[in-house]
């Protein structure tokens, strides 16, 4: 019989849960699962399936086309869609945006549509219209359609007032000017006019109006500095380079207005950390990449000018793409009021109805022989009741409260500026009070019952320090003099003999600048070689001094703390990466970058000494570094020791290695590395499979220490919210090791606490899953649900669980999809009808099992959740709403937090380095998650509710 399986849910009996990985991507989980089928491969599906093994592949990832200089090539017919009708747009947006809701000609009716949603408002209209009928009016129509215009007006002028504010920043921002390229040379256009092909020029300081490619800057070798702050929330500088073709043909303006490049490169999409494309020009094929690419919402910054060509514009551009739609989310309040309309709708009925039948047997009974009574009209009484009951409709309209709504959008309002004023919550050290964003959400945070929160800058600071290392397997970072001998106090080591170090690392380990100074263990100098060497921070000379700017708080933190020990990062060109080695400069040639993201967990730079000789030096996660080192590695148990040790000090971890390369090799490897770089499909992949062959036999120098310190007042706030029985649920892309350190640090955990961990709560719910199969049966939908706990009253619990656990727990195991075509025959009726029950089947168990999850955990005093994507972030907090109807609160500072925001029942957004919920400082910041454009802004993020 063929094995059917839900084609969003796969099951993999033998395989172990990882708890040490992140179990997928977020960009591969969507649509990439494989649809399997019968056991038994068809014959005719087999042939199908290697013909299309044999066929070139499709390059279906790269049909977007850009031709440089060349707005007419962008209008030809095949690249127009049909809108309506007959009517024709060009797929290629214009650089306007649109962020309002109306416009002169819609607002009046767009808006009566919206506010005649609600159950009052159409109840007065249609008692407007009733009062309209002579027979039935017991009114004066005016006496509704007064207050009716009042409620409407107020709320009209109240949308108005919002979308004209939106009118005004959309005006501003599109009227910006950039200079463009047109009939040879650059003119100031507004941005709005700029187009999918334009060249133009940015200067110091200017937004990027569009997605473009980088063609050439003031800087050598074309480097360009920008603030993606917009993007991802990061102060912090990141440099783009252009290819070096354009940068040594592409200065110029008179070569700008020549420049006929042709692109080819994906559809639009909201992947902002990834591009992949070509370029196609002088008979030759150049890769691009990200790091090529200036994203629109950048600042640039450090950089006299560049020239960029547009890609992606307007409503094409990734920040766009990100944006969505605007989710308005209803508090109980809400809820409450149209449930109490509805129940007033009833009853008035109910009362007209009987009201409207009495008068009906009035008539019949007593109405026609009252000559004082008799109107002329000889209609029959079931006529006369029917008309009085909508007389009486009229008459009662004083039961439906018009004025609710409002009442209570200006109570909000007032809510929103106590909060505001609320001094208790106002934070001194960065003159930073709370701000409302949002009037819709203010009575919620009084009915939180479970907290979900991020755990990096919001339970912790995010400002890393350097603390600890191992190099050689031995540990550096205690209290130790020149001669290894431990004192529990000691001064702290004096870098004056650095000219280039900040001053600013408190180190207290005299043994470790000894060594440096020594050279006795080379490996302690390479140690901090490499991390000179491998990371992609940029430096910039103010004053003489050297100025960090890394991508993570991380990396600046590794980078600065071999300065401090005598390997300054100096410079680095497109090509070459300056080092200060104890006061020696020597540069190296960068052969290649082998870029870091979160699937690979770890990055690599392949350099050529000035000997002559060819190094790779790599840095990552311990799990996926130990998975590529050389099986004669002496040191690799006492490393893993170490690591132990860090993770119970709550230290953030990560490995250290390096090879050396035969230039053979490294020759072999380049082509394969060159084409995977101009791959027009599976780009990424490609280069995965190429970055696997030489990041293999590593040889372990060590691993690095980083602290990240908790946010003050923590552990007092978690006690006072457990007191006011608010559960608090940790979700973080930490290892299992540090997050659980971070729960007693922050006292979420505690010395008796029995904590749960994944295959615990796997066999709990396996055995609750058989007990309610065994109870099951003919007559088990009749029986009453039976509350049974999964832990026996008293102690208290907590629950630790992975991404991978979590995943296998809740039936959410993915699997990607293999890309050949698979054509298969048709399903007959029977296995079509199978195929459905089947699915039926697995849906109800996965329901269950879910359901039995949340239970489990609610019943634990503390959750917290690690190795989690943002996807599964959101997945939890879903699952507490679904199956508890409770209200949430998400907390976050991030990107990766925005997902679980914007499901949760009320969200705060923290500003970067402001205290998280403590009990002196309360909210610091809250924000709506109705963003628009720039909803990933930690700084001046809008907000637009519709």
């Amino acid at each position: 019989m063929s094995t059917e399986r839900d084609s969003e849910t796969t099951f993999d009996e033998d395989s172990q849960p990882n708890d040490e990985v992140v179990p997928y991507s977020d960009d591969e989980t969507e649509d990439e699962l494989d649809d399997q089928g019968s056991a038994v491969e068809p014959e005719q599906n087999r042939v199908n399936r290697e013909a299309e093994e044999n066929r070139e592949p499709f390059r279906k990832e790269c049909t977007w086309q850009v031709k440089a200089n060349d707005r007419k090539y962008h209008e030809q017919p095949h690249f127009m869609n049909t809108k309506f009708l007959c009517i024709k747009e060009s797929k290629y947006a214009n650089n306007a945006i649109k962020t309002y809701k109306y416009n002169a000609f819609t607002f009046i009716p767009m808006n009566l549509f919206e506010q005649f949603k609600r159950a009052a408002n159409l109840y007065f209209l249609a008692l407007l219209i009733l009062q309209a009928v002579p027979q039935i009016s017991t009114l004066a129509w005016y006496t509704t359609l007064v207050p009716l215009l009042v409620v409407l007006g107020v709320t009209a002028i109240k949308d108005l007032v919002d979308d004209v504010a939106r009118h005004k920043m959309d005006k501003e921002i599109n009227n910006r000017t950039c200079e463009v390229i047109k009939d040879g040379r650059f003119k100031v256009a507004k941005w709005k006019e700029i187009q999918v092909g334009d060249v133009i020029r940015l200067k110091k300081n200017d937004f990027v109006p569009a997605d473009i490619l980088l063609l050439s800057s003031s800087e050598p070798n074309s480097l360009c500095y920008v603030e993606t702050a917009e993007l991802d929330g990061e102060t912090n500088l990141k440099f783009k380079m252009s290819l070096e073709i354009t940068d040594q043909y592409l200065q110029r303006e008179d070569t700008l207005a020549t420049f006929d490049g042709f692109i080819e490169c994906e559809e639009p999409n909201n992947r902002l950390d990834k591009f992949t494309g070509t370029l196609f020009w002088r008979n030759t094929s150049f890769p691009l990449d990200a790091d090529k690419i200036l994203l629109r919402g950048c600042v640039i910054r450090n950089t006299d000018f560049c020239h960029g060509l547009v890609i992606f514009a307007g409503a094409d551009t990734k920040i766009m793409k990100n944006s969505g739609k605007t989710r308005f989310k209803r508090t109980k309040i809400d809820y409450l009021m149209n449930y109490m309309v509805y129940t007033i709708f009833v009853v008035l009925i109910l009362l007209s109805a009987g009201l409207a039948i009495g008068h009906a047997y009035w008539e019949a009974q007593v109405g026609n022989s009252s000559w004082y009574l008799y109107d002329g009209e000889d209609d029959t009484p079931s006529y006369r009741g029917f008309l009085i009951f909508w007389g009486y409709i009229i008459v009662l309209n004083t039961m439906v409260p018009i004025s609710l709504y409002v009442s209570v959008e200006v109570i909000r309002l007032g809510q929103s500026h106590f909060i505001n004023w609320d001094l208790q919550m106002y934070y001194a050290e960065k003159d930073t009070p709370a701000k409302a964003r949002t009037t819709t959400l203010n009575e919620q945070l009084g009915q939180i019952h479970y907290i979900f929160s991020d755990k990096t800058g919001t339970l912790t600071q995010n400002i890393m320090t350097f603390k600890k290392c191992c190099i050689n397997g031995q540990i550096y970072g205690d209290h130790r003099d020149a001669s290894q001998h431990n004192h529990n106090k000691i001064e702290q080591v004096d870098f004056s003999w650095n000219t280039y170090a900040d001053g600013k690392l408190a180190f207290y380990d005299h043994y470790l600048i000894e060594q440096i100074q020594s050279g006795k263990e080379p490996e302690v100098r390479q140690f901090f070689f490499l991390l000179a060497v491998c990371h992609t921070v940029m430096v910039d000379r103010t004053d003489g001094q050297l100025n960090y700017q890394a991508a993570s708080p991380d990396e600046g933190a590794l980078v600065n703390a071999a300065r401090n020990f005598g390997f300054a990062f100096l410079a680095r060109t497109q090509n070459t990466i300056t080092i200060s080695e104890l006061g020696t400069e020597r540069t190296y040639n960068v052969l290649a970058i082998l870029d870091f993201n979160s699937d690979r967990k770890r990055m690599s730079i392949i350099v050529r000494t000035p000997e002559g000789n060819i190094k790779l030096y790599c840095k990552g996660a311990d799990t996926v570094i130990y998975e590529r080192l050389h099986r004669m590695n002496p040191t690799k148990q006492e490393t893993q020791d170490a690591l132990d040790i860090f993770a119970n000090e709550t230290l953030r971890t990560l490995c250290l290695c390096y090879k050396e390369i035969e230039e053979k090799e490294f020759t072999e490897w380049n082509k394969k590395f060159m084409a995977a770089s101009v791959a027009s499909t599976n780009r990424d992949e490609a280069l995965d499979k190429v970055y696997e062959e030489i990041e293999k036999d590593l040889i372990l120098l060590g691993a690095t220490a980083i602290e990240d310190k908790l946010q003050d007042g923590v552990p007092e706030t978690i006690s006072k919210l457990a007191k006011a029985d608010i559960k608090i649920w940790v979700l973080t892309g930490d290892k299992k090791e540090t997050a659980e350190n971070i729960g007693f640090a922050c006292e979420l955990l505690t010395e008796d606490t029995t904590i749960c961990y994944g295959e615990d709560i796997n066999s709990l719910l396996h055995a609750r899953m058989e007990n309610q199969r065994n109870r099951g049966g003919v007559y088990a939908k009749f029986a009453p649900p039976v509350q049974e706990s999964f832990f026996p009253p008293g102690g208290n619990r907590a629950l630790i669980i992975t991404g991978s656990w979590l995943n296998e727990i809740l039936l959410e195991k993915k699997t990607k999809r293999n890309k050949i075509l698979k054509l298969k025959f048709p399903r007959t009726e029977e296995e079509r009808r199978m195929r459905t029950q089947s699915k039926r089947r697995l849906e109800a168990k996965k329901e269950q099992r879910q359901k039995n999850f949340v239970d489990l955990a609610c019943e634990c005093s503390a959750v917290i959740c690690c190795r989690v994507t943002p996807k599964q972030k959101a997945m939890v907090v879903d699952l507490v709403k679904r199956y508890k109807k409770a209200i949430t609160l998400a907390i976050g500072d991030g990107a990766n937090d925005v997902n679980m925001i914007k499901i949760s029942s009320s969200s705060l957004m923290y500003t970067k380095n402001i205290p998280t919920l403590s009990s002196s400082t309360g909210v610091s910041c809250m924000t709506c998650p109705h963003w628009r454009w720039n909803k990933w802004t930690r700084r001046n993020a809008s907000c637009h509710v519709e």
